[in-house]
């Protein structure tokens, strides 16, 4: 059974930064996608960022380019999400996604995305 388990989520000043972390399990992901989501209150969920597990070749909204660095550990068993520099605008619920697939098209649609993980808040004051 895939599972996707996000933590690391917290509240934090303007300026600060925070490592979200994407636990997964029960699938290989040496040659897939994963991607974290965001979705303020009111808002659609928008991708912020993916990695292709495969190459390590990863993709960002322009809006959180040079802030934001996805990676993976070796293993390809967690994916991670070093914010820095956060906005209140970061202001989310984050997720993190999985694609059983090493083809992807628009990789900030969340429907092109099999697997969900439950969510980690991120809140930044101003």
């Amino acid at each position: 059974q895939v599972q996707l388990v996000e933590s690391g989520g917290g509240s934090v000043q303007a300026g600060g930064s925070l490592r979200l972390s994407c636990a997964a399990s029960g699938y290989t992901y040496s040659n897939a996608w994963m991607g974290w989501f965001r979705q303020a209150p009111g808002k659609e969920r928008e991708g912020v960022a993916a990695i292709y597990t495969g190459s390590g070749r990863t993709f960002y909204a322009d809006s959180v380019k040079g802030r934001f660095t996805v990676s993976q550990d070796n293993a390809k068993t967690t994916l991670y999400l070093q914010m820095n520099s956060l906005k209140p605008e970061d202001t989310a619920m984050y997720y993190c996604a999985a694609r059983a697939s090493s083809v992807i098209g628009n990789w900030r649609a969340p429907g092109t995305y099999n697997y969900w993980g439950q969510g980690t808040q991120v809140t930044v004051s101003s």
